[in-house]
């Protein structure tokens, strides 16, 4: 069996909707874990990445420019980029291994293109196939307020398999003195709990009211 074959990895699709850090801490997790990971970028995302981090995200520069935004050193991570556009890429295909897939952040359009089965591109025919493959996919819709359509699409997107996950931060373990990170982890951690991957990214509730939050 070749490196190939064994290879398995985590899908992460990053649409274009406000919460790049969501997806910058779910990613950080994963190579925490030490699982490989395919990365598809949305065109939207690239923007918001840009506007959240003022950093772009090129694809012949991928690699540089992920290390850049997650702020750490890719050496030894196992993540392979897949252009959005291309829809003949590994992900594209339920014959393709992979383990599932989380959308972070999850824009209404990708919600929607996603529900709908319109593979506008590789992110959402990504994750049409780990859909109709029956495997773990967590979709984290992050903005607000919604209309109707939107939760019929969220709904349709439970229906079929999915763990719709909204971006809502818990406070216990950090209280009302959460940082801005530890608020990121929170919904960080409870993707990679949707997705059975074990993390250290949240304090989790212990049973106890005014439980130690050191």
């Amino acid at each position: 069996m070749t490196d190939e074959v064994r290879r398995i990895p985590w899908v992460l699709g990053v649409s274009g909707a406000s919460g790049t850090p969501y997806a910058a801490a779910v990613l950080g997790g994963l190579l925490d874990a030490g699982h490989p990971v395919d990365l598809v970028v949305s065109r939207a995302a690239r923007l918001t990445i840009l506007d959240e981090t003022g950093r772009p995200f090129r694809d012949a520069h991928w690699a540089d420019d992920l290390a850049a935004w997650l702020g750490r050193d890719l050496g030894g991570a196992d993540v392979r980029y897949w252009p959005a556009g291309d829809l003949a890429a590994g992900p594209s295909s339920g014959s393709y291994p992979v383990r599932g897939m989380a959308v972070v952040p999850a824009s209404t359009a990708a919600c929607a293109g996603i529900a709908l089965g319109l593979s506008k591109d590789l992110l959402q025919r990504a994750a049409e196939v780990n859909l109709k493959e029956r495997r773990r996919v967590v979709v984290v819709p992050r903005e607000t307020p919604v209309t109707r359509s939107h939760l019929e699409h969220l709904i349709t997107l439970h229906d079929a398999g999915a763990v719709v996950l909204p971006a809502s931060p818990g406070f216990y373990g950090a209280g009302a003195g959460a940082s801005a990170q530890q608020l990121v982890d929170f919904v960080a951690g409870k993707v990679l709990d949707g997705l059975g991957v074990p993390h250290s990214l949240f304090t989790r509730w212990s049973g106890r009211l005014n439980a130690d939050r050191s």
